[in-house]
C-alpha cells in the first residue's frame, strides 16, 4: 500500500486522476439509475391510472351515478343521489306483536239480549284484546322503629342491630330501588339533575333536592369502584382490547375519555391524551393484540397491534373524492382497497397459509406505496402512514378473533359523546369519577344484556366489601 506521506508528486497525481475518473463513473452511473427510477414511476403512474379506467368501467351503473363529495374530507354532499330502494329483508320471525302474560283480566258479557231482552248465560270466547297499563307509582316512606327490650333473667337491655345495608346506603334515606333509579335516570337516559327533579316530583310528588340526587349517584359510583377495578383486571387478561378517545371539559377545562373495550367489557378513564394512558391500564406486561386507529398515543406500544382499516379506507374515500379527475389517484385507491380485500379473504385457515397471506399483502402495499413518495404527489401522505404502520395493519390475518376495524371502541365512545353534546361535559373531579364509573357500569351491563335497574338493585343490596 502506497505511502502517501512519503509518495512522490508524480506519484500523488496519478492517484488523483484515478479517483476523478471513479467519480466521473460513479455519476454516469447514477444519472442512468436516476433516468431509469424516473421512467419506472411514469410506467407505475400510467398502470395505476389504467387499473382505475377498468374499475371504474367495470362499476355497475348505479354505482356510476352516485356522487361523490368535494372539498373538505368528511363533508357530505349537498344533494343526496337517488336511488331505488334494495328489496327488504325478510324477518326471521313475525312481525306480529307478541302478546304480554295477563296481570288481569275482566270478562266482557251481556247479560240480557239487547233485541228481546231474555237472560243470557254461558257462551264462548269471541276475541280477545290486550290493554297494556303502568298504575301510578307510589313513593313507599318505611319507618324503622328500634325496640329495646330488657332480659329478665340477666337484666341486659337488647336493641337490634341498626344495619339496613340490604336497603338503604350508609345512614341516608334514599333506598337502593330509588338509587337505582336515579342512577338509570341520569346514565342510561342522561338525564339533567333538574329534569330527574322535576320527572319525581310529576309522577309521585317526592320532592328531593339537587344534593340529595347528586350525593346519591355519586354514592352508586362509590360502591361500584371495587367491581370497576374487576374490569380493569379483566381487560389486562382479555387477548384483544379496542383503545379510543374524545373529549371531555372538566370544570371548564379541556381533557379527554378513553375507552377500554372487550366484547363483554367497557372501561373508561379520563385524562391526557398523552401516551401514559395506554399502560395505564392495559399495563405494561399485557400480551394481547390492542386495536386502535392512527392516533400517535399508541405507536410506542411494544406488543402486537391492529390499526384501523375503516379510518384509512375512509381518509381514501375523501382523497378520491378531493381529486375524482385524476386516474392515477383513483387507480391507487382501488389498487389499496383490493389488497385489502384479499387479506380479508385469507384470514382464515391454517396459520401457515395466513402467514404468506399477510406477507403477501404488506409486500403489494409497500410496492403500491413506494413509488408515490417522491415526488410529492396527492397520495403521498396516506402513502407514508400506510408504510410507517404497514407491520400493524394485517394483525388480523395472522391473529384469530382481532377485527381489521376499531368499530368496537367507535360505539363503545358513542354513548359519552351524546352525553357530552347534552351535559357540555362535568363541573368537578368528583362529577368526572362518578360519570367515568357510571358509564364503564353501565356500558358493561348494556353489552352483557343486563338489566341497568335491576343489576344496579343488586349491586347496591349485595354485601359491602
Amino acid at each position: 500500500m502506497l505511502d502517501l506521506y512519503h509518495a512522490t508528486r508524480h506519484e500523488l497525481m496519478r492517484i488523483i486522476l484515478e479517483q476523478r475518473d471513479t467519480l466521473a463513473d460513479r455519476e454516469r452511473d447514477n444519472a442512468a439509475l436516476k433516468a431509469e427510477l424516473t421512467q419506472q414511476r411514469a410506467m407505475i403512474a400510467q398502470l395505476t391510472a389504467q387499473v382505475g379506467v377498468l374499475l371504474a368501467a367495470a362499476a355497475p351503473d348505479d354505482e356510476a351515478e352516485i356522487g361523490t363529495p368535494r372539498g373538505m374530507p368528511g363533508l357530505k354532499p349537498t344533494e343526496a343521489a337517488v336511488r331505488d330502494r334494495p328489496p327488504r329483508r325478510k324477518r326471521a320471525t313475525g312481525s306480529a306483536r307478541r302478546r304480554m302474560q295477563a296481570t288481569d283480566r275482566v270478562i266482557h258479557a251481556l247479560a240480557t239480549c239487547p233485541d228481546c231482552g231474555a237472560p243470557l248465560a254461558g257462551g264462548s270466547v269471541k276475541r280477545t284484546r290486550e290493554v297494556i297499563e303502568l298504575p301510578p307509582p307510589q313513593v313507599i316512606v318505611t319507618e324503622h322503629v328500634y325496640i329495646e327490650r330488657g332480659c329478665p333473667d340477666c337484666g341486659k337491655r337488647c336493641v337490634p342491630s341498626p344495619d339496613l345495608g340490604a336497603v338503604v346506603r350508609g345512614q341516608g334515606r334514599i333506598g337502593h330501588g330509588l338509587s337505582s333509579l336515579l342512577a338509570v335516570l341520569r346514565e342510561e337516559a342522561r338525564l339533567p339533575i333538574g329534569m330527574i327533579q322535576r320527572l319525581l316530583a310529576t309522577l309521585t310528588g317526592l320532592h328531593l333536592s339537587v344534593g340529595a340526587i347528586v350525593d346519591s349517584v355519586a354514592g352508586v359510583a362509590a360502591r361500584a369502584q371495587p367491581v370497576v377495578t374487576g374490569l380493569a383486571e379483566t381487560i389486562r387478561a382479555s387477548p384483544v382490547v379496542h383503545l379510543d378517545e374524545t373529549g371531555w371539559r372538566e370544570a371548564g377545562r379541556n381533557g379527554y375519555v378513553w375507552t377500554y373495550s372487550t366484547p363483554q367489557i367497557r372501561l373508561f378513564r379520563y385524562g391526557r391524551r398523552t401516551k401514559d394512558m395506554v399502560p395505564a391500564v392495559v399495563g405494561d406486561q399485557f400480551g394481547g393484540v390492542l386495536v386502535s386507529d392512527f392516533y400517535a398515543a399508541y405507536t410506542g406500544y411494544e406488543g402486537l397491534h391492529q390499526d384501523c382499516w375503516v379510518h384509512l379506507l375512509r381518509d381514501i374515500h375523501d382523497l378520491t373524492g378531493q381529486h375524482p379527475d385524476d386516474a392515477a389517484v383513483q387507480g391507487w385507491a382501488a389498487a389499496v382497497r383490493e389488497v385489502f380485500t384479499r387479506a380479508q379473504a385469507g384470514a382464515s385457515g391454517e396459520r401457515t397459509a395466513r402467514w404468506s397471506v399477510r406477507k403477501r399483502a404488506e409486500a403489494a402495499l409497500k410496492q403500491l406505496c413506494t413509488p408515490w413518495l417522491e415526488p410529492k404527489v396527492a397520495q403521498t401522505v396516506l402513502c407514508q402512514r400506510i408504510l410507517t404502520h404497514l407491520a400493524s395493519l394485517f394483525v388480523f390475518v395472522t391473529e384469530p378473533g382481532v377485527p381489521a376495524t376499531n368499530n368496537a371502541a367507535e360505539r363503545s365512545l358513542r354513548p359519552v359523546v351524546v352525553a357530552r353534546k347534552i351535559s357540555g361535559g362535568t363541573r368537578s373531579a368528583r362529577g368526572t369519577t362518578t360519570k367515568m364509573v357510571l358509564a364503564s357500569l353501565f356500558g358493561t351491563w348494556r353489552v352483557q344484556g343486563r338489566n341497568p335497574y335491576d343489576a344496579c338493585h343488586d349491586l347496591l343490596a349485595s354485601p359491602q366489601l
